[in-house]
């Protein structure tokens, strides 16, 4: 979601005559877009600004003017700490309100010296006001719904996000063939809670992620569908059949977890337990067995024992993730978790993530060798760091490089899997 804000707004400075500068001491206005899920992420926002401040009195120093802002999920949670913090800062918004930009730098050079600060959760929609967006290639994020209602214990998204808002149906497919128009093969839906979107269709009518699906499915030129992130309480069988019944909709689903505990997760405030998470699995396995599956977890969380740690272990083993995000447990400020009595020392948490970790990659390694010897199709998207080289995804979100020339950049290819570690693999182009 981050990479698709970030889009949008290079697309609002662009309407206003900005262009991208090559570096950080040769731009005029500098902005940190911020993620604020993890404590380090939000700290080094604020390292970041220092190194940023220096480069402004450099700049000064020769009498060029430097504008900084701050965006995102960092503004909304800790807006008077950035002014406090970081008093060169000329403004901050929030995740929900950065298409205010062209009013807000009005208010920068009106009055210089003071951090203007927009957090405001608006009635109206920010997807109402932004530029159209622009393809980013042969694969583009798309965001079709925002915020989350869930208010799981340990996370800050309905505080800095908002409520779940979802765009119209026409609005979203709209934006996808413009996308499409301009060369993209693979559109990515984004949404804190993507699965439990419910925009309004031409008539009023709210509908589901898997209508929205079956409509974009339709769109000539499109070639690949994904979605993230969902949530498992979510998963409907109305979905779970669009895995059956849309070749376009990759064979790889993220859903985050977060534990194997049943204790656990009642703590935070999931709606659903190990049981259930393992009996959508086996729905969506059953409709396609073609399906891999990553996942979150967060280990470490208060009252978290080793009986606990040990049932999120036994859930990866039943499911076989064939990639996953971990982490440990990262303590904010104003969530419930952060108040909890049991909090886990660091040098446990460590211990557990190593365990966790070290079983997730085992699985993902295998994963990927077994790729080795099979022809997948490949959507190169990024030069390589050698010479005649590119990078793409595999239909299961695996790296793939391959020694190519650039004709092939942005376009599908049939590749032939020929080598494979933990992160990637590496292959040749078949035919």
């Amino acid at each position: 979601m981050n990479v698709y804000d970030s889009n949008r707004i290079a697309a609002i400075l662009r309407q206003l005559g900005y262009m991208e500068a090559s570096t950080f001491r040769s731009a005029d206005l500098i902005i940190l877009n911020t993620c604020h899920i993890r404590e380090k992420a939000a700290e080094k926002v604020f390292s970041d600004l220092g190194r940023i401040e220096q480069i402004k009195k450099e700049r000064a120093a020769e009498g060029l003017d430097t504008v900084i802002g701050v965006c995102g999920c960092v503004v909304q949670a800790e807006d008077e700490q950035i002014a406090k913090r970081a008093p060169y800062v000329d403004f901050a918004t929030g995740p929900l309100t950065y298409h205010r930009l062209p009013e807000i730098l009005a208010k920068v050079a009106r009055n210089r010296g003071i951090t203007v600060i927009d957090t405001e959760f608006p009635a109206e929609s920010k997807f109402d006001f932004l530029p159209a967006g622009k393809s980013q290639g042969g694969c583009s994020f798309l965001a079709i719904q925002e915020g989350c209602n869930n208010f799981c214990t340990y996370c800050v998204v309905p505080y800095t996000r908002g409520i779940e808002t979802s765009r119209p149906v026409e609005d979203v497919l709209k934006e996808a063939r413009r996308l499409v128009d301009e060369g993209t093969l693979e559109i990515n839906l984004l949404g804190q809670n993507v699965n439990s979107y419910h925009g309004e269709d031409a008539s009023g009518k709210e509908r589901s992620l898997a209508y929205l699906l079956q409509r974009l499915h339709e769109i000539d030129g499109l070639r690949r569908i994904r979605y993230t992130t969902s949530y498992p309480a979510d998963v409907t069988d109305e979905l779970i059949a669009c895995h059956r019944d849309l070749p376009k909709l990759m064979p790889y689903l993220h859903l985050p977890v977060q534990s194997g505990s049943d204790s656990i997760l009642k703590a935070m405030n999931r709606r659903h337990t190990a049981g259930q998470y393992l009996e959508i699995i086996g729905k969506l396995k059953a409709a396609n067995p073609r399906l891999g599956f990553s996942s979150d977890f967060i280990v470490g969380f208060p009252g978290e024992t080793d009986a606990d740690f040990e049932a999120t272990l036994n859930l990866v083993r039943q499911v076989g993730f064939i990639q996953a995000f971990s982490f440990k447990y990262s303590r904010r400020a104003g969530t419930p978790a952060a108040l909890m009595p049991g909090q886990i020392e660091e040098k446990v948490k460590k211990e557990r993530l190593d365990i966790l970790q070290n079983l997730l990659f085992s699985y993902q390694l295998k994963f990927n060798k077994d790729s080795v010897g099979k022809i997948m199709p490949v959507l190169f998207e990024i030069k390589g760091r050698h010479k005649g080289q590119l990078i793409g995804r595999t239909p299961y979100m695996q790296n793939l490089h391959a020694e190519l020339d650039n004709n092939n950049l942005n376009r599908i290819v049939s590749v032939r899997v020929t080598d494979a570690t933990t992160n990637s693999l590496s292959g040749v182009m078949e035919g």
